[in-house]
């Protein structure tokens, strides 16, 4: 399969952020530089490995080019020395995560419609590649999962992303512009539930009628 050059960097763009945000949380737990790298791969490939694994691709998106680990292993290494700046590594990570998702979302997305699916399987593509390395991430370090948190936009911006690009494809616009419609509306929902608190209803248990 020939890549085009808006996968390619969406691909790059996506691992080297979320490989920051993996190495933030094991700048968290004073981890060695080992350390630092592993998170910083799991976090940068984990959704996208899954992604091509459930598309049925050929070969998985980093095996066909390593130099993505060593991307990976980069920011690993800019985090392992410099993550003592910041004044809030959390918040920092928060905001490096929501970048990478809007970055990664795409990236699923414009696989999965390249490769001929139809809607459902494109818009879980789209979520699947921006959710399951934070996930990973998180679950190996005994966090909460950002994707879990109660009433945080973050799968659902993903998704609704994803929805943005469907229907801006669908209305003949290139792909590059349905992708940038997809991260715009993917980023603008995570960080307006961060910044302005945007939220979900969540569910409240409610007394037995008697």
């Amino acid at each position: 399969m020939i890549l085009s050059d808006l996968q390619i960097a969406l691909d790059y763009g996506s691992v080297f952020v979320f490989a920051l945000s993996g190495a933030l949380v094991a700048s968290r737990g004073q981890l060695d530089l080992v350390g630092f790298m592993f998170f910083a791969v799991l976090t940068a490939v984990g959704g996208g490995t899954v992604r091509d694994l459930l598309l049925g691709r050929e070969e998985i998106f980093w095996v066909a080019r390593p130099s993505l680990i060593l991307v990976a292993t980069v920011a690993a290494v800019i985090v392992f020395l410099t993550a003592h700046r910041l004044e809030s590594r959390y918040r920092a990570l928060l905001w490096f995560d929501a970048l990478a998702l809007s970055i990664a979302v795409p990236s699923g997305v414009d696989y999965a419609i390249d490769a001929g699916f139809g809607p459902v399987i494109v818009a879980m593509a789209g979520v699947i590649t921006g959710s399951l390395g934070g996930l990973m991430r998180d679950v190996i370090s005994n966090e909460v999962p950002l994707v879990l948190k109660q009433g945080e936009l973050y799968l659902t911006a993903a998704f609704a992303g994803a929805v943005a690009a469907l229907a801006l494809h669908g209305l003949g616009l290139s792909a590059s512009w349905a992708m940038l419609g997809c991260a715009l509306t993917t980023f603008a929902m995570r960080a307006g539930s961060m910044v302005w608190g945007w939220k979900l209803p969540v569910y409240k248990p409610r007394p037995p009628r008697v």
